[in-house]
């Protein structure tokens, strides 16, 4: 086994944040879904909660959904064509 990270072979550019399940949302109306408030690490202040639909699906197809206070690792990913590049940082 090597000690060399495994590289993405996406070509699409992402970034990979830490995040915390704030609370779990339970819907007004039965219909609707649930709901999971995550908190982005590394965020603005005013725009690091997101609310996203509390369903995953395990590695054998199964459905999940987050707990409140679990972990997790919000990806942001886009096309190549999507994105532009930055100037390289000087000292």
């Amino acid at each position: 086994m090597s000690d060399t990270p495994e590289i993405d072979k996406s070509d699409k550019p992402a970034v990979t944040l830490p995040g915390t399940v704030e609370k779990i949302i339970k819907p007004v109306v039965p219909s609707e879904p649930e709901k999971a408030q995550i908190a982005i690490e590394g965020a603005d202040d005013l725009y690091r909660e997101i609310r996203i639909e509390n369903t995953l699906q395990n590695k054998n197809a199964e459905d999940v959904g987050l707990k409140q206070g679990a972990e997790v690792e919000v990806t942001v990913e886009a096309e190549p064509e999507a994105t532009t590049p930055k100037p390289k940082k000087t000292a």
